[in-house]
């Protein structure tokens, strides 16, 4: 891959996702494409990247946005963010929305969905505290391939050590041939949805939202990329809304549309 189809791709990617990929990543841009460029019978990702430039083929821009993609994630992870969900957060927001008792939460760029089944079952543990209640999950991802993954529910021996507690992996999955499934009760709290964040959530009809996790994927955004990502999450939040990031994100001298909540970590408000 030479310097102009390293730059082309660099824009493909940067237009199409908000991903930034520097120059010392050109091992990791062989590695996810080569196996795409064998699959359609091209000799290296160089012409690969040349066949895109001529055909501008969307199947393939889309299946090398998806290679290109971080997928890295697991169940519950760090812990507390679903630790106060259940004992803060929700008790917080069903006092503010017990007229319509409704509560929709949103798991942005949820990949193979481990974040949307941890939420799920999160507020199914908190049983009859719910109960009478209206509770949407919305899971979305750009990756069309992470999507059909989620929706099906089944991971490995290994995914599902990772972070899954024993109790609730017999509660709520089934053994399926090496691996564990979700049971369709689990499965059914969850509607996933294809969604670029990029785009703008209001005009995708996404929102409005009581919860929004947008973990762990702004660290591969910049600054700019980030502005525009907030501005469309602040526009889909309720007033009493949260707003989960990971541990190394922040709102802080990126956004306005966002306020730091004292003691906080991670959890942020709509600026009054």
């Amino acid at each position: 891959m030479n310097a102009p189809e390293f730059e082309y791709l660099k824009q493909v990617l940067y237009e199409r996702s908000g991903l930034v990929v520097t120059p010392e990543k050109g091992y990791l841009i062989e590695s996810r494409l080569a196996p795409i460029a064998r699959r359609r019978g091209i000799g290296s990702v160089g012409q690969l990247i040349e066949e895109i430039r001529k055909t501008r083929d969307e199947a393939m821009l889309n299946q090398i946005v998806d290679a290109m993609t971080t997928n890295e994630t697991l169940f519950f992870r760090d812990g507390w963010p679903f630790e106060r969900l259940k004992t803060t957060l929700l008790p917080e927001i069903m006092n503010m929305a017990k007229s319509s008792r409704r509560i929709r939460i949103w798991s942005a760029a949820c990949s193979s969905g481990q974040e949307p089944y941890s939420l799920a079952m999160t507020l199914a543990e908190m049983g009859p505290q719910i109960a009478g209640w209206q509770v949407e999950i919305i899971a979305t991802d750009i990756s069309d391939a992470m999507l059909a993954r989620a929706e099906t529910g089944r991971y490995s021996m290994f995914e599902v050590s990772r972070g899954l507690p024993d109790h609730l992996l017999r509660k709520y999955f089934t053994p399926e041939n090496d691996g564990w499934r979700a049971k369709d009760t689990l499965r059914q709290m969850i509607e996933f949805r294809r969604y670029n964040l990029l785009d703008d959530p209001h005009a995708a009809g996404m929102g409005p939202f009581d919860i929004i996790f947008c973990r762990n994927v702004l660290i591969y955004f910049d600054e700019n990329t980030r502005r525009r990502v907030f501005a469309g999450l602040a526009k889909v939040m309720r007033p009493w809304g949260y707003l989960c990031l990971g541990g190394a994100e922040t709102v802080v001298g990126i956004s306005d549309a966002f306020r730091v909540l004292s003691g906080e970590r991670g959890l942020f408000g709509l600026a009054k």
